[in-house]
């Protein structure tokens, strides 16, 4: 009767312990990263008798949790490459909500300011045309003030981002440490701590969506946790601190750093970060934010800078009348020190590098990297262009790109480098510096008059100043030989003496380039017809420089770049360059959100697989529930046939 006992008090034991199994996973059917649980049953050893073994009921011997090791990494993965791509794809955006079509953008503004140069153009001396065109170029700045602005207020936010979500890391990563000390505690016994795993794996899991993870196992039974190139995060029971630091490169950036338990810090790449939320904001900063900022700046480096050059080969209506002064102020080019370069003795740089432009028109939307090039000559650097890779070697007092390198004394040191940003600066620093309409330099300081008994056709149609070599006190007499465009020139000053003299011959289409001004004509002269080019001696009624101002318009002097042969090819308007940064930024966003819901799709996918392997199905609980309860049921029904047995056996033997 004992034996008969026994087994129905250990089937009710197993039926309790499956029932208690069942119970605990639809309790936790809806907790995040909850692996369904199995109460492990094995049949006793029976006992050898003389009629054969009897079986001796059953045991339980373990509760198990459903994992699949490989489909959890391949969640994990999923979810660290959907959080990088989504963020990447939420903050791209808001970087498009910058550069907006219509009336709201740089483009627009710009446009309405060479609108209001044809205005002046066509009424010089109206100073209601010249009020205009200031109030469009206090617009215009303040235009690309404001991107510059915005800009920096998408930088502010990443760099808060990192900052919370590296204390939200840094918050599992010492979760993970002290729940691999508790595994650790229970290592010596063969029952797994189920809960605590299914917690780790969690954390673990989140801690990718932040930074992307990779695992090592122990034998304890702890998981160590490594970030980028194989940093540290959680070694044991140890966690190390994720920092957000400034890039020693650029102090306005945002770097990663790890510090170690042992007082070490180690500094994390951002382009080793693979997936997580923070590799998307790294990306962000680095190349979009980056990208966009110098997009913008060189639109307003070459913008204000080709009308100062137009402005200051003009005479205003000060009396007397002057050159134009500048109308634009810009932001500098910068120089910045990387932190690690060599000091001195007060912490100050050894080395300096200063920059000056020399031509914006030239000017590339780009960063620069420069470090001397380790061949031991000095003043012999590497300047790297960052937005494309190209790397050349220069010299001290080269240009390139549009800008002059300078370096001070003492030279480079080895391994120092500096960050060039030619334009990144412009678009912030950029303001109207003119507030005189009397300033507004719209005549030329020559005007060119045809001949009275000319007989050909030409006539002026646009009188330029090419050079502020200029000397308008000089009076240029051109005079037509042949029917075919052959003529000779003379120069002469203020005493009508012959400065200089030469031939050339007139093609339609090209102009006539004397002494600093280039003269297009409309027709075709004849020979004998004669032009002069004299000093402008009515201002107020000239509109020569208003009408070079307002052909910028149609001029591709944004971008220019340098052939191999050394020529100069031209690169957009200012226009055109504003709509190109416009597609670059929305073909960027829309890539980002076809990547993000990609991703998406395929960490759905990573979740379901996962889910139908671990995931707790309540339907296939609830008949496992009932299942159980017959099972307990059952077995209290032997124990109490046993004990009706045993009863029965005690009242015979009275």
């Amino acid at each position: 009767m004992s034996s008969l006992m026994s087994i129905g008090m250990r089937g009710m034991f197993a039926a309790t312990a499956s029932l208690d199994v069942t119970g605990h996973n639809i309790a936790n059917a809806s907790v995040k990263g909850y692996s369904r649980q199995q109460a492990e049953l094995e049949t006793a050893v029976g006992q050898f008798t003389g009629s054969g073994f009897f079986g001796k009921g059953v045991n339980v011997v373990n509760v198990t949790r459903a994992h699949d090791a490989f489909l959890s990494m391949q969640a994990t993965a999923a979810a660290a490459l959907q959080a990088k791509d989504d963020t990447r794809s939420s903050q791209l955006q808001e970087l498009e909500k910058l550069f907006p079509a219509g009336e709201q953008g740089l483009g627009y503004a710009m446009g309405d300011f060479m609108n209001a140069a044809v205005d002046l153009a066509n009424s010089p001396a109206d100073s209601s045309a010249r009020q205009v065109l200031l109030a469009r170029a206090a617009d215009v700045a303040a235009r690309f003030r404001t991107a510059s602005d915005r800009l920096d207020i998408l930088q502010q936010g990443v760099t808060a981002d990192l900052k919370t979500t590296a204390d939200t890391l840094n918050g599992y990563a010492a979760q993970v440490a002290k729940i691999n000390q508790q595994i650790a505690a229970n290592n010596g016994v063969d029952q797994k701590p189920n809960d605590l795993l299914d917690q780790r794996d969690q954390l673990i899991k989140q801690m990718s969506a932040i930074i992307q993870v990779s695992t090592l196992s122990a034998s304890d039974g702890t998981i160590s946790v490594f970030v980028g190139s194989g940093q540290s995060l959680v070694l044991g029971n140890q966690a190390s601190q994720l920092q957000v630091t400034q890039d020693p490169d650029d102090t306005s950036r945002s770097a990663l750093s790890m510090s170690l338990p042992g007082g070490q810090t180690m500094a994390l790449r951002a382009d080793q970060l693979g997936g997580g939320s923070m590799a998307g904001l790294m990306a962000f900063q680095n190349e979009d934010l980056v990208d966009a900022r110098n997009q913008v700046g060189q639109m307003a480096m070459a913008f204000a800078s080709k009308v100062n050059d137009v402005q200051a080969l003009g005479l205003d209506l000060r009396d007397p009348p002057s050159a134009g002064s500048p109308l634009f102020t810009i932001g500098a080019p910068v120089a910045k020190a990387n932190q690690n370069n060599a000091k001195d003795a007060s912490g100050n740089y050894l080395a300096s590098v200063s920059l000056s432009i020399t031509d914006a028109s030239q000017l590339q939307a780009s960063d620069y990297d420069l470090r001397p090039d380790g061949s031991g000559v000095a003043g012999q650097y590497t300047l790297t262009r960052l937005s494309d890779g190209l790397a050349r070697t220069i010299h001290d007092g080269d240009t390139v790109d549009g800008f002059k390198l300078s370096v001070g004394s003492p030279d480079l040191q080895p391994g120092d480098s500096f960050r060039l940003q030619p334009v990144a600066a412009a678009a912030g620093g950029m303001t109207r510096a003119l507030d005189d309409v009397a300033g507004i330099a719209a005549a030329s300081p020559v005007t060119a008059t045809l001949g009275t008994a000319n007989t050909g056709t030409a006539s002026v149609d646009l009188l330029k100043v090419t050079s502020s070599a200029i000397d308008p006190t000089q009076t240029a007499n051109i005079s037509f030989t042949s029917g075919t465009g052959d003529y000779t020139w003379t120069l002469t000053d203020s005493t009508n003496t012959v400065v200089s003299s030469g031939t050339g011959t007139w093609t339609a289409g090209q102009p006539i380039s004397l002494n600093g001004f280039a003269l297009s004509l409309n027709g075709v002269p004849a020979s004998g017809d004669t032009i002069q080019v004299a000093k402008t001696t009515f201002p107020a009624s000239n509109n020569g420089n208003a009408l070079a101002m307002a052909a910028l318009r149609d001029e591709a002097f944004v971008g220019r770049y340098q052939r191999s042969d050394g020529s100069l090819a031209d690169g957009a308007t200012v226009t055109d360059a504003y709509a190109a940064t416009m597609a670059d930024v929305g073909v960027r966003t829309q890539s980002a959100k076809s990547a993000a819901a990609i991703s998406k799709a395929s960490q759905s996918d990573a979740e379901s697989s996962l889910a139908s392997t671990s995931g707790v199905n309540l339907d296939e609980e609830a008949s496992k529930l009932i299942q159980f309860q017959q099972a307990y049921q059952a077995s209290a029904k032997v124990l109490q046939v046993a004990q009706s047995i045993f009863d029965t056996m005690l009242q015979l033997g009275r």
